[in-house]
């Protein structure tokens, strides 16, 4: 019985179909695993130069997956989990160096991670590159040593019932008769009175822990966990050093170097911000 006759372009259409399929399907895993060689590399040089553990916690926007899905990154239970892991994995002594940049997350893991930092015997530092918010700002009370950069800022870690600040709710107590205020607001701010108190008594602990003389330590829980300022409101470098914390601005070069590695999608959108990433040591000659 004859054969039929195979197309020719018909076998070479598939076979390239099949190429194309295998590259798009390869290739963001490809990509993925190539920038997580890169940024162990970077980190293995730094824990050399340093002399220390270095853990990362940074929190971007991310694109995974076969079509790029963005995912929004914030501290997890998951998080917690794996510091807590780098932490036992590390001798008592040895310097811990950890790269925070965060809006926050949940209280819970922030609160372990802190816990962690704060037992460790050795030096530890928390660097801030860009923002560590909330949680993150939690964390980084736990360390020896905050190192930030000149234009980076932390936030109030005041605490947050739902999506209201705790120290709003209990001011509707102040502004109100108790008679014109419905039963859940009032169970609401009982909660809200004891997540500050809760808040303010674990600040201290936190900088106590480290030294710092209780009376000071008190007067900056205070400060930042009462609700003097919005949640999102930042405090910059020179008003952390002027409450007194331990504030560096000694950020070393390859944490820069490692915050490229974690570069946000771009998608098909144009950069909202663009330039020639070449650093200028003098100023351009007029002609």
């Amino acid at each position: 019985m004859e054969q039929p006759m195979v197309n020719p372009f018909v076998s070479f259409f598939n076979f390239f179909f099949w190429i194309l399929f295998l590259v798009f399907f390869l290739l963001p895993l490809w990509k993925r695993w190539a920038l997580n060689n890169a940024r162990n590399s970077l980190i293995e040089t730094l824990e050399k130069k340093r002399g220390s553990r270095v853990i990362t916690l940074i929190h971007r926007q991310e694109s995974v997956g076969f079509f790029g899905i963005p995912i929004f990154r914030y501290i997890t239970i998951e998080d917690s989990e794996q510091v807590l892991r780098a932490i036992r994995l590390t001798p008592p002594d040895m310097p811990i160096d950890l790269i925070v940049h965060t809006p926050g997350g949940l209280a819970l893991a922030a609160t372990q991670i802190a816990n962690a930092l704060a037992r460790h015997r050795g030096p530890v530092r928390v660097i801030v590159p860009h923002y560590a918010m909330s949680g993150g700002t939690l964390i980084a009370l736990a360390a020896d040593e905050i190192i930030m950069d000149p234009n980076a800022v932390l936030g109030p870690v005041d605490p947050q019932i739902g999506q209201l600040p705790a120290a709003s709710i209990l001011k509707v107590l102040e502004i109100k008769d108790v008679k014109d205020i419905d039963d859940q607001t009032i169970v609401m701010a009982d909660v809200a009175r004891k997540a500050i108190e809760q808040m303010e008594q674990y600040v201290t602990y936190l900088l106590t822990s480290k030294g710092m003389d209780r009376e000071k330590a008190q007067s900056i829980a205070k400060e930042l966990s009462v609700g003097k300022y919005t949640h999102d409101y930042p405090l910059t470098v020179e008003y952390l050093k002027s409450l007194g914390l331990n504030i560096s601005t000694d950020v070393p070069e390859e944490v820069y170097e490692l915050m490229e590695l974690f570069p946000q999608p771009m998608g098909s959108q144009v950069p909202s911000v663009q330039y020639i990433p070449v650093p200028y040591r003098t100023h351009r000659a007029v002609k």
